[in-house]
């Protein structure tokens, strides 16, 4: 069976979730390939809503085997509290892993996190204050905790005190109050001990997977314009949500992922500050928000909305390479008689259908193609061809601007609601 990187075309918060918690009921294996609980993927199945923020999507297949991967920061604390959220509903997680070499978020983290984007004022990234830039960036300066050393009570304690050394003092310069690292740690370890032997090394697991041909999921959090690299940097998360980087956050061989699919939804959607060419500022914006019920997955914030962008997902098929898209919440477009769509901007007085660095994207202005809406609600449709001729020409022109396939399509937000 293939290896399948699922991956966000946008700014995020496309319904990543739905379409893992689809795959993943024929899944063997699912991993979440990088970041932290700084966003959060909506799944709506038999056993409710859920608002995922570490747990990956396939939770919901008892058969399927969960992994954090290595790729990720993951709060311990956090992470126990959603594994009790599920449990409660009737999830089981038994099936989850942590890999032993994920960094841990510590609570310090998240109080530098909400220092800094304090500090900054004005110029303010729009950050959740989850923690996850300062943990990442301990990662790479090497002060990183990682899963496994919780396994050694008496050197983690050293571990936390040695940091709160220095931490303390940044939260204390700047009128914070300071850590104490005992309550710290004991935090962290009661967290820990209801995972029990759950952190384990997964590389095992993967190749097992990989030797059985199992199908395999990787799951991808935010989207390429949040991409560290290739984003519109500062506005970006701390890691790389690119299939690239699925293989080295799962500890995937590159080669063996053959599957890439990128999820776009119908319109445009993004949290946090930053260039976003297509918003809608008035109240046909706001109309579009409630209708589709926007608001970000762990902040509860109002997503900025505005009109499809085929500017963004042509720019992450280049990156990505995608197979095939899915395209969710088609549904949502339904009472329009007219749909701007986005196919070029003008910069400095020329066209373009390239992605500019994003202090010139911020001058950038979308040029629109009108479609023709369908007026129809699509509740039940189970074919692509059963589809309204008006959605079906939508579909196409997704199509041929982004250049990929559309290979699912959303018309409701629960699993069932998607036609293949």
């Amino acid at each position: 069976m293939p290896v399948t990187a699922i991956v966000g075309a946008q700014w995020g918060d496309e319904g990543k979730g739905k379409i893992t918690d689809l795959l993943a009921q024929e899944a063997d294996l699912v991993i979440r390939f990088q970041g932290g609980n700084n966003a959060g993927h909506t799944v709506i199945n038999e056993y409710g809503t859920f608002k995922l923020h570490l747990v990956p999507s396939g939770i919901f297949n008892p058969d399927a085997l969960c992994v954090l991967g290595p790729g990720m920061v993951v709060d311990l604390v956090a992470l126990s509290t959603e594994l009790r959220e599920l449990e409660a509903s009737g999830v089981p997680t038994a099936n989850l892993r942590l890999s032993e070499r994920a960094h841990l978020l510590m609570p310090w983290h998240v109080a530098l996190d909400r220092l800094d984007e304090r500090e900054r004022g004005r110029q303010k990234l729009g950050t959740t204050g989850r923690g996850v830039g300062p943990a990442y960036s301990d990662k790479v300066a090497r002060h990183g905790i990682q899963a496994y050393e919780v396994c050694d009570e008496r050197r983690f304690r050293e571990r936390v005190a040695h940091e709160l050394e220095t931490k303390n003092k940044v939260l204390e310069r700047f009128g914070d109050a300071p850590l104490d690292a005992q309550e710290t740690a004991d935090a962290v370890l009661a967290a820990a001990a209801l995972l029990g032997e759950r952190i384990v090394d997964t590389l095992p697991l993967v190749e097992r997977a990989l030797e059985r041909d199992d199908g395999v999921l990787l799951e991808g959090q935010l989207g390429a314009m949040r991409d560290l690299d290739w984003g519109i940097y500062p506005y970006v998360t701390s890691s790389n949500p690119l299939a690239g980087f699925a293989s080295i956050g799962a500890g995937i061989p590159p080669r063996r992922i053959t599957r890439v699919i990128g999820v776009v939804k119908a319109y445009s959607t993004a949290v946090g500050e930053g260039p976003f060419p297509t918003e809608l500022h008035d109240a046909v914006g706001d109309e579009l928000r409630e209708r589709a019920f926007e608001y970000g997955a762990s902040t509860g914030r109002p997503r900025r909305v505005g009109w499809f962008d085929a500017l963004v997902p042509r720019y992450a098929h280049r990156l990505n390479a995608f197979t095939e898209l899915a395209v969710t919440k088609l549904d949502v477009l339904g009472p329009y008689e007219e749909i701007p769509f986005g196919v070029a901007y003008e910069l400095d007085g020329r066209q373009t259908t390239d992605m500019p660095p994003t202090h010139v994207l911020e001058r950038a202005r979308p040029r629109y193609e009108r479609l023709p809406g369908w007026l129809a609600d699509l509740a039940g449709t189970t074919d692509r061809r059963g589809l309204p001729s008006a959605a079906q020409q939508y579909l196409r022109r997704i199509e041929e601007t982004v250049g990929a396939r559309v290979g699912m399509i959303g018309i409701g937000p629960e699993r069932t609601a998607t036609i293949l």
